[in-house]
């Protein structure tokens, strides 16, 4: 999306003319004797209104509350509708559909194997750089974190615990969790644990500057917590699901806490840009109470996560500098965006901006520093769908200061209709074409690669074998293991590219080597399904093989050519029927 800048000028040196609910204020200068780390923390489904500091009487949020007191907050501040497309967006700085990211599956949640991303950012820069949590853009070479400049990983698989590329069996509770693509047994609860491995690689990178990015699943569902979150608001008349959820945000705030008082302890609070955001509306936190009950709050915003309107996509955004000056419980009201982040922190960090990039974004650092009075004339588009097939035009919302254009024809005055109840387009047709004008301005930017997929990279020396799974089939998906304990009637392929010509050795499986079935057995609380043949199509090969009762996998192998393929695969019924595709294929150049 091109974006055209305007700052206007400062109200005067060092004075900060956005700031809402406050007078003008001088900015301290950032401390000069080292760069400042950088911590971003963004949770997982947690709305705007899910917060005791916006507004929530029901919520306990002591830890986030605080923060917010003590931060320079973003409160007309956007990201994605869903979660790939806001980490898409974050990492890169640019729109995700530009980056072919506009999907949570389906092959779409895999920015471009090209696209430059924020820990590269940070490497580049002397920064030692850390990931702990949820990654949910990519399980496979070249897509993974570690693969995209991230030093140091512990995260999950696919986009939450408990999804297909995930390590089978794991239910938020004592789980095996993947080091730098590794599985290692952890004991705990999963945000425990991401906190907890977090301030293990800060308190170890204490002297150096560094780059931490903890991405929580919580409190994406399953909604699992221990009961000691969740029964008092069961007590206060929540509803079951949601109090779970609150449950989950209320463990994220004590870890939240806990991050801080670790912070102080080591120095480092002063010079260390900490970040809380969100990745879209509320999931769980609006759902309609019965009687008396409780139902939720979202800060009068109309939708939820999945809505184009501003409660699918306006979050939370706080940061707190102390040695920059960024702080002390004041608002900054432009309109501002997860594309903006990746930009901002380079400037405020003093790295170095690739001369290849160009983002979609603007830094902020003017504007949080004080050095200018606001943004002029901008539009920022909220944008995703669930799918293979690229968006909708107007599947968007185009955003500026004042308006909404919600689908390229409902037009909302987001100043006086907070809740988008009265569409006015018809009233300021002037102002729709404006908007439109945008919308198609972006769409010939962000259109360009739409016929081009990211394809997963097998045999290469990164990754060898590579583990493939239902989450990335390009059609219909066996997104979580219940799918695959439940045997779903799916057949699909993957897009993937050789590393180089070879003999591959490729590998059919219903289950995952870690659960160690046959392919026509059961796991518990999973249903057989009856295989006597396995298919495999990549490029010229195409072969069909049996199946005995007792075989874990099908395997096959196969000469490739370096380069582009499909990759398809078929269990098939002692009928000739083939209702199922291999749920996982493990791949290996020998």
């Amino acid at each position: 999306m091109a974006l055209r800048r305007d700052f206007l000028k400062a109200m005067g040196a060092g004075a900060a003319g956005f700031v809402v609910g406050g007078a003008p204020r001088v900015f301290a200068k950032p401390d000069g004797r080292s760069k400042p780390n950088v911590i971003l923390v963004m949770t997982d489904d947690q709305g705007y209104g899910d917060l005791g500091c916006h507004g929530n009487t029901m919520i306990r949020t002591p830890s986030l509350d605080k923060l917010h007191a003590e931060s320079l907050r973003l409160t007309d501040f956007h990201v994605s509708p869903v979660c790939t497309p806001t980490r898409a967006s974050l990492m890169t700085g640019r729109d995700c559909v530009r980056v072919g990211a506009w999907a949570t599956t389906w092959g779409r949640s895999l920015p471009y194997a090209d696209e430059a991303m924020m820990p590269a950012f940070f490497k580049a820069g002397g920064y030692r750089t850390g990931m702990f949590g949820k990654w949910h853009l990519g399980d496979n070479y070249p897509f993974r974190p570690q693969d995209r400049g991230f030093d140091h990983v512990v995260c999950h698989g696919g986009g939450g615990v408990g999804q297909s590329p995930d390590y089978w069996g794991n239910d938020y509770f004592d789980d095996t969790y993947f080091h730098n693509g590794e599985p290692r047994k952890h004991t705990g609860y999963c945000t425990d644990i991401w906190f907890d491995e977090a301030m293990k690689f800060i308190t170890a990178n204490k002297d150096r500057p560094f780059f931490a990015y903890v991405s929580t699943n919580a409190p994406h569902s399953p909604l699992n917590v221990a009961r000691k979150y969740y029964q008092p608001y069961v007590k206060k008349g929540v509803p079951g699901n949601m109090a779970r959820f609150y449950g989950m945000i209320e463990n994220i705030d004590e870890n939240m806490g806990k991050l801080i008082a670790r912070l102080d302890k080591l120095g480092l609070a002063k010079n260390t840009i900490l970040i809380f955001m969100t990745d879209n509306g509320t999931a769980g936190g609006g759902r309609a109470g019965k009687g008396k009950r409780w139902t939720g709050f979202n800060a009068q915003m109309r939708g939820r996560k999945g809505s184009i309107y501003d409660g699918g996509h306006r979050v939370p955004c706080f940061w707190r500098w102390p040695g920059g000056g960024l702080g002390g419980g004041r608002d900054a009201a432009p309109l501002t965006a997860h594309i903006d982040i990746a930009p901002t922190l380079i400037d405020l960090c003093g790295l170095k901006k690739p001369d290849n990039v160009k983002f979609d974004g603007v830094s902020l650092a003017p504007l949080l520093q004080g050095r200018a009075g606001t943004l002029t004339d901008r539009h920022i588009v909220a944008q995703f769908r669930q799918n293979n097939s690229p968006p909708a035009k107007w599947g968007c919302t185009v955003m500026s200061e004042k308006w909404r254009l919600v689908g390229g024809s409902q037009l909302y005055d987001i100043k006086s209709d907070p809740g988008q109840k009265t569409d006015i387009a018809a009233k300021h047709p002037d102002i729709v074409k404006k908007l439109r004008a945008a919308g198609e301005r972006r769409w010939a930017e962000v259109s360009k690669r739409f016929d081009e997929p990211s394809r997963i990279v097998i045999g290469s020396d990164a990754e060898n074998p590579s583990r493939l799974t239902g989450f990335d089939w390009c059609a219909g998906t066996p997104w979580n293991q219940g799918h695959v304990r439940g045997g779903s009637a799916i057949v699909s392929f993957w897009m993937v590219r050789a590393a180089r010509s070879g003999t591959y050795e490729i590998a059919l499986r219903r289950w995952p080597a870690e659960a160690d079935t046959p392919i026509n057995g059961a796991v518990k609380g999973g249903k057989a399904i009856r295989v006597s043949k396995a298919r495999l199509k990549i490029g010229k090969f195409d072969q069909t093989i049996d199946v005995a009762q007792s075989d874990k996998s099908a395997t096959f192998k196969v000469e490739l050519p370096a380069g582009p393929a499909k990759l398809e695969t078929w269990f098939i019924d002692p009928k000739g029927a083939a209702r199922h595709g291999a749920y996982y294929a493990y791949v290996k150049r020998l």
